[in-house]
């Protein structure tokens, strides 16, 4: 894969085939949302599909939840590839109570593939 050129601690971009991997870290609250969303914008607005790993995070509130769902809604819209990639318990539990699970699609590894690192 190769990387796009970032020095950001919590967001790491790789490209590779067409499928954009952005892979999120630390605690995705109000703060890291606002840092973020230019970003992840962009990345919507470009990529024919969009993998968003948040398997690193520590934290995410509903503003973080929020975003995710943003970016999904914004794939969706353009016709592009959506996956989220979370194995996060709290994460996932978020998502069903917040009833996202059709927008955001969790999964735990890409299939047929090992995970995205």
């Amino acid at each position: 894969m190769q990387m796009i050129p970032r020095h950001d601690p919590y967001l790491v971009v790789r490209s590779t085939g067409g499928v954009t991997v952005a892979v999120l870290s630390g605690e995705l609250d109000l703060v890291l949302v606002r840092h973020l969303r230019p970003d992840l914008d962009a990345l919507v607005r470009e990529s024919d599909a969009l993998t968003v790993d948040v398997r690193r995070l520590t934290f995410c509130d509903a503003t973080g939840l929020g975003l995710l769902a943003h970016c999904a809604g914004g794939a969706q819209r353009r016709g592009a590839r959506w996956r989220l990639l979370c194995d996060q318990p709290w994460i996932l539990r978020l998502i069903r109570l917040t009833a996202l699970g059709d927008l955001l699609r969790p999964e735990s590894t890409p299939p047929g593939g090992p995970a995205v690192e």
